[in-house]
């Protein structure tokens, strides 16, 4: 445990971002498997409305410090691909 008083604000502070960090990845989380369900089931128009919102959440947490440019660049692309592919695979059968 901190001694002294700079060092219990500091503990206070970052506990209290390691819990709104960690509210903000688990809803992203959440919107995550919500497009992948759209994209189950095939609804195409819903699953890109939600690709946005995901996208948007990311970007979000990059401005906020609480994922890598990198890692959410990653995440989209990779988002992205699946949703082309899927829609690709829907078009030519």
């Amino acid at each position: 445990m901190p001694h002294h008083k700079s060092a219990k604000k500091a503990l206070k502070q970052s506990e209290k971002r390691r819990l709104r960090n960690k509210a903000f990845k688990s809803r992203v989380k959440t919107e995550t498997k919500k497009f992948l369900a759209y994209l189950q089931i095939g609804d195409f128009e819903k699953a890109e409305q939600q690709l946005r919102v995901v996208q948007s959440l990311l970007h979000k947490g990059v401005s906020k410090g609480i994922f890598h440019w990198k890692k959410a660049g990653n995440k989209i692309s990779k988002l992205f691909e699946k949703f082309n592919k899927a829609k690709l695979q829907t078009t030519t059968q």
